[in-house]
């Protein structure tokens, strides 16, 4: 990858799209058009999620805790949502 290829915090970044995951009870995968960092946040429930190709479990994987949210850098195709509890969503702002 080249060094302009990569992300940087201090960039101004182009937003592209908008994804709500709602119904979580399954593991859930989200790509949004060509973007490259999201910003994520739980609503409602605890979720836990995973971007190692291996899908999340109810009580495995990285938790983010309702109403939390991060900054996610990783491969958008790669990384997978669970709820823990019913009733979890998911809001993902993705940008390039």
């Amino acid at each position: 990858m080249a060094w302009a290829d990569r992300f940087q915090a201090d960039a101004i970044i182009e937003p592209v799209g908008y994804r709500k995951l709602d119904s979580l009870a399954s593991a859930i995968g989200v790509q949004i058009g060509d973007g490259r960092v999201a910003l994520i946040q739980a609503i409602n429930q605890n979720v836990r999620y995973r971007d190692d190709g291996i899908a999340p479990e109810a009580s495995v994987g990285m938790v983010l805790f309702a109403g939390q949210s991060i900054w996610y850098t990783g491969d958008l195709r790669a990384i997978r949502f669970i709820e823990e509890t019913a009733g979890a969503e998911v809001n993902i702002l993705a940008y390039k």
